[in-house]
């Protein structure tokens, strides 16, 4: 059972590693925007709330493109 709780660990903390910088780097890129594609507070939610496609979704869909 041990073995299983440290392979569950390997597993997922890559994923949280990257979920975690997703989401720093969004809230920093959410912070320098100006303008967005809909309510900044609704891009904030999705953000932080979203998990990995939160803050995908803003870089895709959420920044306007001057």
């Amino acid at each position: 059972m041990e073995e299983l709780k440290e392979l569950d660990l390997a597993v997922i903390a890559p994923f949280i590693i990257i979920q975690l910088v997703l989401m720093i780097v969004g809230l920093i890129a959410w912070f320098k925007t100006d303008e967005t594609n809909g309510p900044k507070w609704m891009w904030l939610l999705i953000i932080v709330f979203g998990s990995m496609l939160g803050p995908i979704l803003f870089f895709i869909v959420g920044r306007r493109q001057n």
